[in-house]
This record gives structure tokens, sequence and C-alpha cells, in this order.
């Protein structure tokens, strides 16, 4: 009884304290929104901004501000949301913490059929543009299938090291094949190709905004809804079949879940790469492993990193932009290494 008393105290804390951390980490998002909002090439003041929004702000402010920066911080925040959560799942799910949408290919098998897709038809109208992230699923589930039949064995099930070692090498061939595909493409192609390939936000209009929302508004919720079977992963197969639960059928579900999320965010924001690693990580230190704290506190570090990466992009180098995935990867890469060590 006096463990219990002593215990709950402990319990409640735990939870405020992360309840407050995701708290902060959507602070962070909306101080960050603000300063973007005032960042780029033709600089607006907090005043025209507020002015703006209101109404009240000239054909010029309007065109920058609702045409131009608001779409393009919008989709930062939901692909960086996306990925995230997609990369938790995959770690989840694979039980290796080293499990990304990029390592493993799937943004690179989403990326070839938009690719593919733009470079033969225009993308200048709406339905073209609600496509894209169709033709990415398609490109994505045939590479998640690769992946995963070549790494399954009947005897040991999925073997989560595998699995990276296929994706890497499956990613290598698939970007092999872009590039040569590229080569036969003309000037105006080939430029599209080379800012997809470094991971620049292309698609910034608000028809990729209306794309990309109802992937997310129904992936993610479902993907939270799941919180309990990934905890249920993080004990192995075998514990997880004595809970009750369907391993392989479950398993697929989430697969699709983050394969999803990762091509139709891939589809319009090109090939960002570390987001889904990243996130997840650092989520995982700060939060703990339980997936119902976890997966909104990856997707608000996603989100994070994203916005704030395309906005340093925009405000580093002026008027010369870096693209965001690049800053997310002058990042990543140290700490994927980071990583890499520990693990190893």
């Amino acid at each position: 009884m006096k463990l219990n008393k002593l215990n709950r105290p402990e319990k409640v804390k735990k939870k405020s304290y992360k309840i407050t951390l995701i708290l902060i980490f959507a602070f962070l998002i909306f101080i960050t929104f603000i300063i973007s909002m005032n960042t780029g090439v033709s600089t607006l003041t907090p005043m025209e901004v507020l002015n703006t929004i209101l109404g009240q702000g000239t054909d010029f402010q309007n065109l920058i501000l609702f045409e131009f920066r608001l779409p393009r911080i919008i989709i930062s925040i939901l692909v960086g949301a996306g990925l995230a959560v997609s990369g938790c799942i995959l770690q989840g799910v694979t039980r290796n913490p080293l499990a990304d949408p990029g390592l493993l290919g799937i943004t690179i098998g989403a990326g070839l059929a938009v690719v593919l897709f733009v470079s033969f038809f225009p993308s200048n109208t709406p339905a073209p543009t609600l496509l894209l992230p169709f033709l990415a699923l398609l490109g994505a589930s045939l590479t998640g299938m690769v992946i995963y039949l070549l790494a399954y064995s009947k005897q040991d099930g999925l073997i989560p090291i595998r699995l990276i070692l296929v994706g890497i090498a499956v990613s290598a061939g698939l970007g092999a094949i872009l590039t040569v595909l590229s080569l036969r493409l003309n000037h105006n192609d080939y430029d599209m190709i080379a800012v997809w390939l470094v991971g620049r936000i292309w698609g910034s209009s608000w028809d990729f905004v209306l794309a990309l929302i109802p992937w997310l508004v129904i992936l993610l919720p479902y993907a939270f809804y799941k919180a309990r079977i990934l905890d249920a992963f993080g004990f192995g197969d075998k514990v997880a079949t004595g809970f009750g639960i369907s391993v392989e059928k479950e398993r697929m579900k989430l697969l699709g879940i983050a394969i999803a999320l990762a091509a139709s965010c891939v589809s319009v924001s090109g090939g960002i790469a570390f987001v889904g690693l990243i996130g997840p990580h650092l989520a995982r230190r700060l939060i703990g492993p339980q997936h119902k704290y976890l997966l909104p506190a990856s997707a608000l570090i996603g989100a994070l990193m994203l916005i704030l990466a395309d906005t340093l992009g925009r405000a580093i180098l002026q008027p010369t932009e870096i693209p965001a995935g690049i800053v997310v990867a002058l990042i990543g890469a140290p700490y994927f290494l980071y990583m890499l060590a520990r693990e190893v």
C-alpha cells in the first residue's frame, strides 16, 4: 500500500513532465511560425504581417504572405510531422533506432514515381497535383514490398538489421536509376529532379497543401490509435503474440501507415532525409519509449526541425536559398554517425 502511494505521485509527475515537453514543442513551432512569416528576400515587419492577416495589407504583401510563404510554412510543418511519425513507426516495428524512411529506400521509391510522372505530364493544374500522393504511395509501396520480402526469413521472421541493409541497397539502386533517367531529360525537367534530390520544399502552393492534408488527417490519428501495438512490439514478437496480438497482420498495417505517410510527404517536399530518424530519436530520449507520448512528440519535433530548417535556409544566404533538405542533412549526418557508433 505504501509503495502504491509513493509510486502514484511519481507517475503523475512523469506524465505531467511529458505533457509539458509536448506543449513546449508546440509553443516553439508557433514561435518559429511567426518568425518564418517575417523571413525572406522581401522582408515583412511583424506589424505588416499582422495587418496583412487582418486584411489590411497591400496587394504585394498579400501575394508574399498568402501565396508564397504561408503554403510553404504549412507544408514544412505537415511534412516534418509526417516523416517523423513514419520514422517512429518504422523504429517501433523493427525495434531498430536507425530505421528511417530514407534509409529504407521508401523515400527514393516514392520520389522516383513522382519524378517520372512530373517529367512526362504537366503539374501546373490541380488534378495532377492531387494525384502526386497516390503516385508516391504506389512507388513507395512497391519499394517497401520488395524490401520486406528480401528482409523476411521464414525461420526468423523480419530481421531488423537485415531490413536496414536491404533498404540501403535498394535505395542506392533506385537512386542510380533516377540518375540515369535524369540524363535523358530536358533542361527544365532535370532542374526539377535536382531540386527534388536536395530536398527543397518544391510543392509550395495551396494545391499541394490540399493534396497533403487529407492523408495526414486520416493517417496520423490512426497511427496514434496503434500506440499500444507499437509498445507491445518493443517486447518482441513472442511477447506481443502472448498479448493476443496478430503480429504479422499488425506489422503489415503499421508498415503500410509508415509508407503512406512518407510517400504523401515526399510527393510535395522532395527527398528530405534524417527527419524521420532524428525526430523520433530525440523524442525517445526526452519523453521515453511509451508511444502514446512518443508519437505526438516525434510529430512536433519533426515539424519544428523542418520549419526551422526551411526558415534558416531562406535567411542565411539571402537572396539565395539553401534547401531545407541540405540544412537538415548538415545536422542529421553527424548525428546519424553518432547514433551508428553507439549502436556498434
